[in-house]
């Protein structure tokens, strides 16, 4: 995959994923803890430095690295292809999912405007890798991203977010700037 900005080995990065169209998917913990799950494991197998993140209702922001001299943007790839397959077959198999035939067809409609997907398309293409090298900037983006669900009104502070870096009681584990 081309992409205006890349990744490098043992870069920092602030990074978005998005949802194609913006659809709210997102929004129901189900799928958030399909996010959750494959960050952990991308922390403990496969070298991801996590150091903030925000869960919002149709993206995922990040300030990340990799371990090593393994390319982030590779990672963010299997990612993103892993976790759209995973949310797409709950939705699909998901009996209580109201959204469900909307959703898909949402996805399907994104898919053929483009020959890489067979059937749906979930993340958009770009990760929108942002190198970070100041320890000013870090912290703005980092601010930036524990703010998301504040500027969203889902809650009134950073802290009470559960999927979020900025909660104690954070599903995951961040690393210290």
């Amino acid at each position: 995959m081309s992409e205006y900005r890349k990744t490098y080995p043992e870069g920092l990065f602030y990074v978005t994923l998005s949802v194609v169209g913006w659809i709210n998917v997102l929004d129901r913990n189900i799928y958030k803890e399909i996010l959750v799950s494959n960050l952990k494991y991308c922390q403990e197998k496969e070298g991801l430095q996590l150091f903030a993140y925000v869960i919002m209702s149709n993206h995922l922001h990040m300030v990340a690295a990799r371990e090593g001299k393994d390319d982030l943007t590779e990672l963010l790839g299997r990612f993103k292809s892993f976790t759209a397959k995973k949310i797409l077959n709950e939705i699909a198999d998901n009996i209580q999912e109201s959204r469900k035939d909307w959703m898909l067809k949402l996805f399907e409609h994104y898919a053929q405007q483009s020959n890489q997907y067979d059937k749906y398309h979930f993340w958009q293409y770009t990760n929108h890798p942002t190198s970070l090298f100041t320890t000013d900037v870090i912290r703005q983006k980092i601010n930036y991203i524990h703010q998301n669900p504040v500027r969203a009104g889902l809650v009134n502070y950073a802290e009470n977010y559960v999927y979020s870096s900025a909660c104690l009681d954070s599903p995951i584990k961040t690393l210290e700037i």
